[in-house]
């Protein structure tokens, strides 16, 4: 079974070694034809704190890791252009 993967923008990094990244789902409304974006925020395993918020990721289903978090930060595609 091939593995899960979702880009995503990192919208809190509070934690230690989890990160939340949001990801969106642009779809088509049946009846009204307006694109219509339904958002959903994960919680990301980043093992060594590379993330900063705005960044966009790459991240791969992976085992339970805790109660919520059952994602790993497999990549950086691109750093965010803000200083924290």
């Amino acid at each position: 079974m091939p593995v899960k993967e979702k880009v995503g923008i990192v919208i809190s990094d509070k934690m230690q070694k989890t990160i939340v990244v949001k990801v969106e789902n642009r779809y088509s409304h049946p009846i009204y034809s307006k694109t219509m974006i339904k958002t959903k925020k994960y919680l990301v395993h980043d093992e060594i704190n590379e993330c900063n918020i705005g960044d966009q990721v790459l991240v791969q289903e992976c085992r339970p890791l805790s109660r919520r978090k059952r994602w790993i930060l497999a990549k950086v595609i691109s750093k965010s252009s803000l200083i924290s």
